[in-house]
């Protein structure tokens, strides 16, 4: 029996009306995310149709999931919110929190030894608020989801940009910032602006080595981590429909890394078999009442570039395994030759130390039973595992069916290390060194979908390389970077010269999924009685106080740093062992903008402050300038805020004194996050003019008291020669949102509205 039936049977109740009027206003055939769009509208049965790419629409999501990193803020301020009880169905996840290091048993022991404090704050919120609260060790949030929550032609938001993974199920799943969570939970609308379309043809079929992870790793080679912006990737055709419902979600998943909306599939056989097989029997009838719904019109796929966008085409028959990486998500080499000529020219080290199979992206008992098969034939002929490896199960499901079944047991034979049902290594949490600044350069591969320095395991020199979990397996029994499982032999231990067949798994498990505790707790009906405390002097967590609004006049302000490069949520904002602090805005505050490239040093974490004319740390800068009462500006490079879709990388800026973002161009939940925290977040409408700003620049916005949609700021920027350029900004804030400006966030605004 699924949770929330009746909410899904309402959705789909409502959805032919909505669909054939959206249709009728459109003038035309409907893609799949038209239809989800058109259904899910705020104001219900469509009106008018919406420009892609310009309108802003208010939407009413059907559901929210939180990680419990994420979920510390989005909850602190929704306590601030005036409300009893959460508008639609929430859940909390606990996944985010436990560090990798000794294995499963030992490692979740030692978390909830050390981050009690916040498991217990979660869960009485949860309580209190008739929220659904996931344990520690229940497995990764999007697993969870896909498990459990995901229903095809629904639309959910998450605080974690990976909430994307449920479009294998179908839905439009959009990850956002937690103040974006609390609107909805509020009952609130939820805002988006009109997603742009691409559309993705797959043809031909998955066969051999090839895996849905080499689908999206060609993706991203294509349209790079921008080229998804503002847009949802639709995937079709027969090489789509041939698919898992669990490979659907890989592909889904690491559609963030490509900056993209979300992404989805239109629902099929495949998903109805997954429904059926996680105890969702009764969501797989009423989807199948509504099936002509739940995927586009026919004469979008048949003629698709009168309806996308943009269109890609794959043939899945042509397109052979991939590693992406090092150091950002899109650079793809194809496995063999291809990579020892890379390697060699950019000196990657071919040795393979590490290999990781897991996380969100490629943790479901297909892809465990996928690697597995690749292990048994180490064990069978005669090969020693020349790296080490670590296993990350998808959810206590997964973890628990894959151990009945003998997979996690081959993997244990070859002395892999089984972690938590948790991110681990994914996200930083991977106790691998002691002093990971100064350990030594090398390569690791995983089924991850990130791999920015120092992402996994905080060592800038670790170069990490993205594929699929059968070829992760490979390469690391080989040992080597360079390694084609498709044509390269290995010696065993008898001398031999031996090959790898190609990888074999099951769909689903042929014995069905079993599971003892899944580890979720339903909150009360009546959470009215239960009290949820913070302690004054906890390092943990911390009341919010209200941002006071910024203003319309900014003068005299500050370069706190212009970074230079690459700055993504990492750099603003580490997770690994700052993670401990996400429920402390003042704390975590002290790592604010600590990874980011200073444009003038090339160093990291030393900018100039022009009070003293010293060198510092970005945090101690700043917290001068904040105590001397000065404004502050951040000036950035392409794709500003690309990766998490953690808010502290706004509201610690926020909270320090940082007033305005100026940048070439941002990621979509980092620009709204900006906004949600009533501060300006701005691109040069010349980006030649970001080298204009010089270190020592003072900064007068001369039109700000003239903030309008669509108007252009205007910055001054004053040169220690006393020469002055004069710099024209864009913005795409509407009228509510320069309301959040003008009362200090959205949040405040919410408070006066529910007053």
């Amino acid at each position: 029996m699924a949770f929330d039936i009746d909410m899904i049977k309402d959705v789909y109740t409502k959805m032919a009306e909505r669909v054939n009027k959206a249709r009728e206003i459109v003038g035309k055939p409907l893609t799949l995310s038209e239809k989800i769009l058109y259904s899910h509208l705020w104001d219900g049965n469509p009106t008018k149709a919406f420009a892609r790419g310009k309108d802003y629409v208010d939407f009413a999501p059907d559901r929210i999931a939180c990680q419990d990193a994420t979920a510390q803020m989005a909850l602190l301020q929704f306590m601030q919110a005036g409300k009893a009880k959460v508008a639609v169905p929430t859940t909390v996840h606990c996944d985010h929190l436990i560090q990798a290091k000794d294995g499963a048993v030992t490692d979740l022991k030692h978390a909830n030894d050390v981050s009690s404090e916040v498991f217990n704050f979660l869960e009485s919120v949860s309580n209190k608020y008739g929220i659904g609260f996931w344990k520690p060790g229940a497995g990764i949030i999007h697993q969870v989801v896909l498990e459990n929550y995901a229903f095809p032609g629904g639309m959910m938001i998450g605080t974690d940009s990976h909430t994307v993974n449920a479009g294998g199920l179908g839905m439009v799943a959009i990850g956002v910032g937690g103040a974006d969570a609390v609107d909805v939970m509020a009952g609130m609308a939820w805002e988006l602006k009109f997603p742009k379309l691409i559309g993705v043809r797959l043809t031909g079929k998955l066969s051999g080595w090839t895996a849905p992870k080499d689908v999206i790793l060609k993706v991203a080679e294509i349209l790079t981590v921008k080229g998804g912006t503002g847009a949802i990737v639709e995937y079709f055709g027969p090489g789509a429909t041939a698919m898992s419902c669990t490979g659907k979600g890989t592909i889904c998943n690491m559609g963030a890394e490509i900056g993209a909306t979300t992404s989805t599939f239109g629902y099929d056989e495949s998903m109805e078999r997954y429904l059926r097989a996680t105890d969702r029997a009764d969501v797989a009838d009423a989807a199948n009442a509504v099936k002509e719904h739940l995927t586009a019109d026919a004469e979008v796929y048949d003629n698709p570039e009168q309806y996308f966008d943009q269109v890609i085409d794959i043939n899945l028959s042509e397109l052979g395994p991939l590693l992406n990486g090092p150091f950002t998500p899109d650079l793809s080499t194809t496995v063999g030759s291809e990579m020892t000529e890379k390697a060699k020219a950019n000196d990657w080290p071919i040795t393979v130390e590490w290999g990781l199979i897991g996380s969100c992206t490629n943790s479901s008992y297909e892809d465990l039973s996928r690697a597995s098969s690749i292990a048994q034939q180490a064990l069978d002929k005669g090969l020693k595992m020349k790296s080490e490896l670590g296993i990350n199960p998808g959810s206590e499901q997964v973890r628990y069916t894959a151990e009945r079944d003998g997979i996690l047991e081959v993997f244990e034979k070859l002395d892999a290390k089984i972690f938590t049902n948790a991110c681990g290594p994914c996200i930083g949490q991977w106790a691998r060194y002691s002093d990971p600044k100064n350990a030594p350069k090398n390569s690791i591969v995983h089924s991850f979908n990130r791999n920015f320095a120092k992402r996994a395991d905080g060592n800038p020199n670790t170069h990490a390389f993205v594929a699929s979990p059968e070829i992760t397996a490979a390469i690391a029994i080989a040992g080597r970077l360079d390694f084609n499982p498709l044509k390269d032999k290995l010696i065993n231990e008898n001398g031999e010269e031996v090959m790898f067949d190609e990888p074999t798994g099951w769909e689903l498990p042929p014995k069905g999924f079993d599971v003892k505790d899944n580890g979720y707790l339903a909150p009360e009906k009546d959470g009215s009685h239960v009290q949820v405390s913070v302690k004054d002097d906890s390092e943990r967590l911390q009341l919010l106080t209200p941002f006071k609004p910024i203003g319309n006049t900014i003068t005299g302000a500050k370069l706190l740093i212009k970074a230079f490069g690459k700055c993504t949520t990492d750099h603003i904002s580490m997770a690994g062992p700052w993670l401990r602090f996400r429920g402390h805005l003042d704390n975590i505050a002290n790592n604010t903008l600590i990874g980011a490239v200073n444009a003038f040093n090339q160093k990291t974490n030393f900018v100039k402050n022009q009070l003293t004319g010293d060198y510092g740390g970005v945090p101690d800068v700043q917290r001068a300038y904040k105590k001397a009462g000065i404004k502050t500006i951040v000036v950035g490079d392409h794709n500003y805020g690309e990766g998490s879709s953690r808010e502290h990388a706004a509201m610690q800026p926020r909270h320090l004194g940082v007033a305005a973002v100026i940048v070439k161009s941002f990621a979509r939940i980092h620009e709204t996050n900006l906004k949600k925290q009533g501060m300006l977040g701005l691109t040069f409408d010349k980006e030649s003019d970001y080298d204009l700003i010089q270190e020592d620049d003072t900064f007068n916005f001369t039109d700000l008291n003239e903030f309008a949609p669509g108007k252009q700021l205007t910055l001054e920027a004053v040169h220690t020669d006393g020469s002055k350029d004069t710099i024209k900004l864009n913005h795409t804030y509407n009228q509510a949102q320069i309301e959040w400006y003008n009362h200090g966030s959205a949040l405040n605004l919410i408070k006066k509205q529910n007053a």
